[in-house]
Parts: structure tokens; C-alpha cells; sequence
């Protein structure tokens, strides 16, 4: 790259993606776009992948199922400084009947109760299903060193990870600690907030970020203290959901619940500094950056069954449980914060929401 160091090498930006309605613009839970160089056959995840065989369709209209059900409907939905482990990382935040961290208190709009930590669990197993049980997509060598995996969550990836490459060390961040204590010896968790600045003793082989959406102000600045931060030839992969979902065929309507949310949730992710849909802009940021080999893979995710390909189906029905558990931890803080709408009127367009993500006609997807 131009007046920058070529030794250093961008592996994949890549995104999962759930959520959201409508090829216009912006807003919430779809994944979108991975950036890659190639990966090599990894364990099978432990829910069932999709196949070898799977098709992605990133370049392809994807055919609905037109008789999928006679109704088009689905059923119901299914109800950098490292802190210290004291009160002020544990003294959770309670907002709208959910639980918010305490580490740098707002910095960070979802929830990390229970149901959330559920909710990004499944997460990690869609990723698993639309990469084919894949971990990574980097190409990384057998023996791996020192691994940062950014914005850990519950800690399901790393943990992963650590068992695959135990020979590797891995240290998984996040504002919150709800990380399990039984891991693998080769793993260390630590509270941090990665938007302050870098202060870690070595550098890394290879860094992991996923599902950071609407959670970092400044991705540039995150990019290049990565790329600071990685030894010459390391790794970085960026995965995360584009969160406009869209349709081939205009089946959603413009007056729909979905677009109106995925409208609102852009424009409140803006307010607040961190936006949403923010996977598209992950190339250029990553070559600004000053990475090289720099490679983006692009994956076509409907969510809901309504495609009529065998594996696009089955996935769709697990983005669809997927989407019905985003749509409320991503709009909560965001709406009552910025817009200061009350419960009843968020969970009002949320049902609507529901409803639309319940219908079959509606064939939305999002890019991985």
C-alpha cells in the first residue's frame, strides 16, 4: 500500500447477518461481508453445517419457495486500560426490564442479561452454518502464536478457537464479564474497552473481530491500532451483520414495520455515534489502514425460510429465530435514549416487526 508497510496482510472483514429489510441504506442485525484470502478444512461446528456444497448465491437471485405454506406465514416467535474485577465492572446497569454493563456505562447499546448472552451464542452458530463450520476464514498456519479476539461477548468463539489451536495465546476482551471461569488454559479474558488506546505488552499474530456493529465510534482508528498492534505478515478478519437487509424483487413494502425500524435504528445508531451498517465501508477501512492482501467474500442470507434451496431454507429458519431474538436488544437503549420512546410504543413497532419477518412473501435477506 502506498507510503505504508506491505508486510502486513488483511485476511477478512467478514459479516453474519440476521436482520433488517430493504436495499436503501442503513440499520440493524444482518450479516454482510467477509474479507478473506482463502481458508483451510476446520472441525465440523456443534450445530450442523450446511454442507460443502452450500451455495452461497452473493452474485445470484435467489429463487423463493412458492410453496413453502399455503399462508406465507411463520409461527409464533420464540418467546485501553484492563479493569480490575471490582464493583464498578459488576454493578450492572437495568434499563427497560434489561441488564447493561458497568464497565464505561452507555458506551456500549445492548444488553448482556441472560437472554442476550443466549441470543450471541446462536449467533456463533449461524456464522458456523454459513461458513461451512469454518472458525476463521484467514489463512493462518497450523502452529498459531498470539491471538485478540475484540469484543468477545460470552466468549463462544474464543473458546473455540483455544480448543482448535492449543498450542496458541489467546486473549478475548469485552466491556462486560460474562464469560464462563472453565476454559481452556490457553485462554485469559480481560475487561477492556477497546476504543481507548492499545496497551498491550506484544504483539499479535492474529486479531478477531466479529458482530461489532454500532458498538465503535471510529473504526479507522480501531483498524490502525490493529494494525499497529499485529507482527509483520499477521492476520486480521472483521466479521460482522450488514444490517440493511434488502430483496431482489421489492417484495418489501416501503410502509412496512421492518423498514421503518431498520429507518429508525440507522438514524439512531447515527445519533449516538456508532453506526450500524457499518460492514460495507470495511474494505476501504481496512486498506486505508494500510493492510495488503486485503480480500472481501460476500454471502447472500435470507432470513426466514422462504428460498426454495434445500441449504438457504434451513439456514433461513435459524436466522429467522435469530432475527426475532435481535430486533429488541438492538432497538432498546437506542430508541428510548435518542428518540425517548417509551416501552409500549418500541414494542409496538417491534410486533409489527415480528409480523413481517413472520411473512414468507417478504423474501429478505442479508450479506455475509
Amino acid at each position: 500500500m502506498s507510503g505504508l508497510p506491505q508486510e502486513k496482510e488483511y485476511a477478512s472483514a467478514a459479516a453474519a447477518a440476521t436482520t433488517l429489510s430493504m436495499a436503501a441504506a442503513e440499520p440493524s442485525l444482518t450479516p454482510t461481508r467477509i474479507i478473506s484470502d482463502g481458508a483451510q478444512a476446520r472441525e465440523s461446528p456443534p450445530l450442523a453445517s450446511l454442507g460443502a456444497d452450500y451455495n452461497d448465491g452473493s452474485q445470484e437471485y435467489l429463487e423463493p419457495d412458492d410453496n413453502f405454506d399455503t399462508d406465507s406465514t411463520l409461527g409464533d416467535d420464540n418467546a485501553s486500560s484492563t479493569a480490575s474485577l471490582t464493583s464498578s465492572v459488576l454493578n450492572y446497569q437495568y434499563e427497560n426490564g434489561r441488564r447493561y454493563h458497568a464497565y464505561r456505562a452507555g458506551a456500549y447499546p445492548l444488553p448482556n442479561d441472560e437472554t442476550e448472552q443466549e441470543r450471541m451464542d446462536m449467533q456463533h452458530h449461524i456464522y458456523q452454518l454459513i461458513f461451512g463450520g469454518d472458525l476463521y476464514r484467514a489463512p493462518l498456519p497450523a502452529q498459531v502464536g498470539h491471538v485478540l479476539d475484540i469484543g468477545c461477548g460470552t466468549g463462544i468463539w474464543a473458546i473455540d478457537f483455544a480448543d482448535q489451536h492449543p498450542e496458541a495465546n489467546v486473549l478475548a476482551t469485552d466491556l462486560s464479564l460474562i464469560q464462563p471461569s472453565w476454559v481452556p488454559p490457553n485462554l485469559h479474558f480481560e475487561v477492556d474497552d477497546a476504543e481507548l488506546p492499545w496497551q498491550y505488552s506484544r504483539k499479535f499474530d492474529y486479531i478477531h473481530l466479529r458482530s461489532m456493529a454500532g458498538s465503535i465510534a471510529d473504526w479507522p482508528r480501531i483498524l490502525r491500532q490493529a494494525y499497529d498492534n499485529l507482527v509483520p505478515g499477521g492476520w486480521i478478519e472483521v466479521m460482522d451483520f450488514e444490517t440493511w437487509a434488502t430483496t431482489d424483487d421489492n417484495s418489501l413494502p416501503e410502509a412496512s414495520s421492518y423498514h421503518e425500524f431498520q429507518v429508525k435504528l440507522s438514524e439512531a445508531a447515527k445519533v449516538f455515534g456508532k453506526e450500524m451498517n457499518v460492514s460495507p465501508q470495511f474494505k476501504r477501512f481496512v486498506t486505508e489502514a494500510g493492510f495488503t492482501s486485503v480480500t472481501e467474500e460476500l454471502k447472500k442470507t435470507p432470513l426466514s425460510p422462504w428460498a426454495k434451496d434445500k441449504k438457504l431454507k434451513k439456514l433461513g429458519m435459524y436466522m429467522n429465530v435469530q432475527m426475532m431474538a435481535s430486533i429488541e436488544p438492538y432497538s432498546l437503549a437506542l430508541f428510548s435514549r435518542v428518540f425517548e420512546w417509551d416501552n409500549n410504543r418500541i414494542q409496538a413497532l417491534l410486533a409489527g416487526v415480528r409480523q413481517d419477518l413472520r411473512n414468507l412473501d417478504y423474501h429478505m435477506y442479508s450479506v455475509v
